[in-house]
């Protein structure tokens, strides 16, 4: 099958879905990888060592929580089928105790948070195209982390989780924006964040002299 692969949104966000479906998805190659994003085709760019530390520190915390109340923390890729015409692969999700019906083979449905971490080539994929479909999806909580800057911003979905026939949009979504102390999600039970000890560990992996993990 020949498709179209965009590396970039267009400049202007369509309003309606681009032709691709979740049956052209399936019928992909494994490689290269890519993303599903109302009805286009994304490329996932290999991510950079600084990317893949942040990712795995969100994810040990997350699967802390996992175990503590039955829910399940996963890392990417993993398939979350949104909709017909989207199937992304956040950096890390979490589904918490009381929604474990959409894990199945991939993920069914909006997880409860979703986490992207931040880079040049990716910023404005998630900032802008992923964060009206986390909305419309019903994603109770979106982190976007971004490493160089040290900066979290935790956007929740003022609205809940999704209900049948609510029409959602990334206005939906209330910004947090914490610099430093202690995130403590109103959201997803159970979910908190040291935001100062994430950079700090963070940071002794790009100092030899520092490490002890």
């Amino acid at each position: 099958m020949s498709v179209t692969l965009l590396d970039q949104p267009p400049p202007t966000v369509p309003s309606e879905p681009g032709p691709y479906r979740r049956a052209d998805y399936a019928a992909l190659p494994d490689e290269p990888r890519c993303e599903l994003i109302h009805g286009r085709f994304y490329l996932s760019p290999s991510p950079i060592r600084l990317h893949q530390v942040v990712v795995a520190r969100i994810w040990r915390l997350l699967d802390d929580v996992a175990d503590a109340t039955g829910g399940e923390a996963i890392v990417a890729p993993m398939e979350v089928h949104l909709a017909d015409h989207t199937v992304a692969q956040p950096d890390v999700l979490y589904v918490g105790p009381d929604r474990r019906e959409i894990l199945q083979d991939w993920i069914e449905g909006a997880p409860d948070l979703v986490v992207e971490v931040l880079s040049p080539s990716t910023a404005r994929m998630d900032r802008v195209l992923k964060l009206n479909r986390y909305a419309e999806a019903g994603v109770r909580e979106y982190w976007l982390v971004d490493p160089s800057a040290r900066t979290i911003e935790f956007l929740v979905n003022d609205r809940g989780h999704r209900r049948g026939g609510v029409e959602r949009r990334a206005r939906d979504f209330v910004v947090h924006a914490q610099g430093g102390g202690i995130w403590r999600s109103s959201a997803v039970a159970g979910v908190e964040l040291d935001i100062d000890a994430l950079w700090t560990a963070v940071e002794r992996k790009f100092d030899p002299s520092e490490a002890t993990d």
